[in-house]
């Protein structure tokens, strides 16, 4: 297709259709012209040679201040768009990742191993490798993990015992705190009888009594909640 062909087929005008069509790179399209000069052209052989001795660890505000220096002050604005298109800046390694955050790690610890992605096992094996402490919260937490899930309420004690031999900030407290009613605790970890709907229920009544609140009488509390 011609120019003019293309020019209607994509709805530009002709002379943007013929800018495209003749850049090599798109620098050239951006600036227009690709033998366009600049007055910075005669800085490039310098500067180009100042960021390969740096390796590229040289900053344009470093550049611009040597300029300065030697006695030929440039615009920070004009050396930054001319040094895109005529400078070259060597390619360092990829960073490696930030380190994971306190919520990330303790998802891992607390969320169970067969949602954990190959990856986040990588990362939480490398944690722990790091940390004893926090390998031993990770072995308490799986342990812990597996008597709510495996109803076996009668390694509780034992359980507790080694919390407090770990004496782990956080842990400890929690294993003092199920002594209170041990009981109940290990009943509710191994009995399959749960008054979870119940539960949902009463939250379920406090749930439309706050949405009722201050509009009507207890007779359509009362239906509402029949009726849900």
């Amino acid at each position: 297709m011609g120019l003019r062909a293309m020019a209607r087929h994509l709805g530009w005008g002709r002379h943007t259709v013929q800018r495209y069509a003749r850049a090599v790179r798109w620098q050239d399209a951006v600036t227009g012209r690709r033998t366009r000069t600049s007055h910075l052209d005669v800085h490039r052989p310098y500067l180009q040679r100042r960021i390969d001795e740096t390796e590229g660890a040289i900053t344009l505000k470093a550049l611009r201040e040597e300029l300065a220096s030697q006695g030929q002050p440039v615009p920070y604005s004009s050396l930054r768009d001319w040094a895109r298109s005529r400078l070259q800046w060597p390619t360092h390694p990829a960073r490696p990742p930030a380190p994971p955050s306190v919520r990330q790690v303790t998802g891992w610890l607390t969320r169970h191993p067969s949602t954990l992605t190959e990856e986040e096992h990588q990362r939480l094996k490398a944690v722990l490798n790091a940390s004893p402490d926090l390998a031993t919260a990770h072995h308490l937490v799986r342990k812990f993990g597996d008597m709510l899930t495996q109803q076996t309420g009668a390694l509780l004690p034992a359980w507790i015992d080694e919390t407090r031999t770990a004496n782990l900030p956080g842990l400890i407290s929690f294993a003092h705190g199920l002594t209170g009613d041990l009981n109940a605790v290990t009943a509710g970890l191994t009995l399959h009888w749960s008054s979870g709907s119940t539960e949902g229920a009463v939250n379920r009544i406090k749930k439309i009594k706050r949405q009722l609140y201050g509009r009507a009488e207890l007779e359509l509390l009362r239906k509402m909640i029949l009726l849900q």
